[in-house]
């Protein structure tokens, strides 16, 4: 087998504080898809790709001295989420009618106009839009 990946899809786990307030915010305010729950886990669909929502836990057999932790400062980002929009002001204003809560309104840098939130657990994610050089 060439290509150990053939066929596959990945998934991103995201260790959440509060797994009913971010089925919730991930459902109602981002549109996600639940495709399933088990465990304490939840199984969304989001733009395509999916997302399971994990509380903290220990170390497993198949991976020993690993915890999950949700993020511990909101203000530290060790990994975030773009989101590529045609209209980043559209984008943020639909949210916000949500309830989605921004870092700031929309950005314009000149080729992009961004901006920035949170899930419930401190997860960030941009909205970007490209306008070009």
């Amino acid at each position: 087998m060439d290509n150990p990946f053939e066929n596959s899809e990945l998934t991103s786990i995201l260790v959440v504080s509060d797994t009913v307030k971010s089925k919730k915010f991930y459902v109602e305010k981002l549109g996600a898809s639940l495709i399933r729950e088990y465990d304490g886990s939840i199984v969304l669909k989001f733009l395509g790709h999916w997302v399971l929502l994990v509380a903290a836990g220990a170390p497993t057999e198949d991976k020993p001295n690993t915890r999950f932790i949700p993020p511990q400062n909101p203000d530290d980002v060790a990994h975030s989420f773009t989101i590529r929009v045609e209209n980043c002001q559209l984008s943020y204003e639909a949210l916000v009618k949500r309830g989605v809560e921004f870092l700031t309104p929309p950005y314009d840098w000149g080729a992009e106009i961004r901006c920035f939130f949170k899930d419930p657990s401190g997860h960030l994610y941009e909205i970007s839009e490209y306008k070009g050089e």
